[in-house]
């Protein structure tokens, strides 16, 4: 944004700001701050909390200003129309799946809620995706019906034609204008807990990418954790620039706002001028929460050194993010140490840190008042326990193995087995940490039931690895912060050292780089097998699926090899 033009609302800005005070952070546990929800069962979906909500803006997008109770009516006529198309009459597919391409706009929440609100499962599909993959996804979830919006419409024709699947396009209705009411315009009770709601695919890193079912119940232990730990209120508004295919869009920048009330600004795609304008403009809805990936951070921070040159500028910017902004978050990959400080120069915010993934959706968060550890990902996210399950526990300053779970115990139930219990440490970790020193260097591996025994997992494809994320974990004795030494893997994920876990305390060897032999007499507890799967230059490098939804980190104990790296 031009000087001039930025420093001809500033009188404005500032006006604002001393008669509209910005949101109170959140100050440990407490009650969740939400309308009552127009359903008695826990775990409703959100469209169940949208009357109680009734005229506030949830929405806004390139089409306008969408109220809670435009989004509930035009996505019941939607829902009504989904199950005349199945020739439902009772209104309830039983969970069939619906597939659905939309923008980012409201038209996706329109999509979602018709989904839920039939009695079907969500299957988001990607605009980018090529013809092929949006087949797999549509025949391997079993759709049996494609929502498409309007400028889709052209490019999913052939795919439904092929398969056989009805196609049902959304209408002008679903975009603007108020939906007229039908009927008395609520929904059967249904018990919701363990319906089945959304099926989101991995990446596609281990080979074709996985369906990950989530239930009601799931959804909203992820969405309610999330709301406690970030503090949000009915008075937040987000600005959302990401995908809308993976949790990161659909859970923690859609979900909650709309759980608790409060407003989502769209944008059609990213846009780096965009988004600074949007947290500089004194026009409401005003933005007071921002989540991005770190390279989204990258490019807006690439912009601000473009066209926020004049020093004044770029004090009006750092006074205004600092005053409007409660809370700046930085998910789905490793984020990079300098990019983490220099955001702080510019804004005044220290980025929050949090890890998650598709599996098992939101698990660890840096805290929102207290100080946050550079490179950590927090600690567990409430309805989420981690413990120590090295059979021998290190020293402080060690890595440990890790494991993950939620409230829920019943995976018997999932998968029919269950893990046996592992042994837990006196002393639980203070923090998981995206980045350590050199010298204590591992690679996150994750499993699933979903995942097949033969997934091979490829580092050198893309930043996105899928199931070996980059983040690391070490126990730093006396709060110890990384230092700028630290190695941050995603940066050269084909030379980075890594391993796999093969089952609860067995590990594959870690993989030493392309072209690069394994040093047995350096890594000790490590064995080298002669099988190579999935690439030439990983052997032996293969994950076998565990008996029940769990995480665990495998760890490297000992000092790296020189010519390791």
């Amino acid at each position: 944004m031009p000087p001039h033009v930025v420093m001809s609302f500033r009188r404005l800005v500032w006006a604002l700001a001393s008669h509209r005070p910005a949101p109170l952070r959140h100050e440990g546990i407490r009650p969740l701050h939400a309308a009552p929800a127009a359903c008695s069962d826990r775990s409703a979906p959100v469209f169940t909390r949208a009357l109680a909500f009734g005229d506030r803006v949830a929405l806004v997008d390139q089409h306008g200003h969408h109220t809670y109770k435009d989004l509930y009516h035009r996505s019941l006529c939607l829902s009504r129309e989904i199950c005349r198309l199945r020739e439902c009459a009772g209104g309830d597919l039983q969970e069939e799946r619906i597939s659905f391409m939309c923008s980012n706009d409201v038209s996706y929440v329109v999509a979602q809620w018709a989904s839920w609100m039939s009695g079907g499962i969500a299957v988001p599909l990607y605009r980018k995706h090529p013809q092929a993959e949006l087949e797999y996804f549509i025949q391997d979830s079993r759709s049996s019906v494609v929502l498409a919006g309007q400028e889709y419409v052209e490019l999913l024709s052939p795919v439904v034609r092929k398969l056989g699947v009805p196609l049902l396009p959304l209408t002008p209705t679903v975009y603007d204008g108020v939906a007229e009411e039908a009927g008395d315009g609520q929904l059967p009770e249904r018990d919701w807990r363990d319906r089945g709601a959304m099926i989101i695919y991995t990446s596609g890193t281990t080979g074709r990418p996985k369906g990950v079912l989530s239930t009601h119940y799931n959804i909203r232990a992820v969405v309610t954790g999330l709301v406690h730990k970030w503090g949000w209120t009915k008075d937040d508004v987000i600005l959302h620039v990401l995908p809308l295919h993976h949790v990161h869009g659909v859970v923690n920048k859609l979900l909650c706002p709309l759980w608790v009330g409060a407003t989502c600004v769209m944008l059609p795609n990213f846009n780096a001028q965009l988004v600074w304008e949007k947290f500089l403009s004194s026009e409401t809805p005003r933005i007071n929460v921002f989540m991005a990936v770190p390279t989204i951070y990258t490019k807006l921070m690439d912009y601000y050194d473009k066209h926020f040159t004049q020093p004044h500028v770029q004090d009006f910017v750092r006074a205004v993010c600092e005053e409007k902004i409660r809370l700046m978050v930085s998910g789905s990959a490793a984020l990079p140490l300098p990019v983490l400080e220099k955001w702080k120069n510019i804004t005044g915010h220290t980025l929050l840190e949090r890890y998650g993934m598709t599996e098992i959706g939101m698990a660890l968060s840096n805290p929102l008042t207290a100080a946050r550890l550079p490179g950590s990902v927090g600690t567990p996210l409430p309805g989420v326990e981690v413990r120590i399950v090295s059979e021998n526990p290190q020293k402080e300053g060690y890595p440990y193995i890790l494991h993950a779970e939620g409230n829920e115990k019943e995976t018997k139930a999932v998968t029919g087995r269950q893990s046996a219990p592992l042994p837990l440490p006196p002393q639980p970790p203070a923090h998981l940490l995206g980045s350590t020193p050199a010298s204590l260097v591992a690679a996150i591996c994750h499993c699933h039931c979903c995942v097949p025994p033969t997934a091979a997992c490829n580092p050198r494809r893309g930043r996105d690895w899928g199931c070996c994320r980059a983040w690391t974990y070490t126990a730093f004795a006396g709060g110890a912060i990384p230092t700028a030494a630290s190695l941050r893997i995603d940066d050269s994920p084909s030379s980075a050292v890594w391993s796999l876990l093969l089952g609860c305390g067995r590990f594959a060897p870690p993989y030493a780089g392309p072209g690069r032999r394994p040093h047995n007499s350096k890594w000790g507890i490590f064995t080298w097998k002669n099988k190579s799967r999935g690439h030439p230059d990983m052997p032996g490098a293969c994950l076998r699926a565990l008996s029940c939804p769990v995480l665990l980190f495998p760890t490297i104990n000992q000092s790296l090899p020189p010519n390791a790296l």
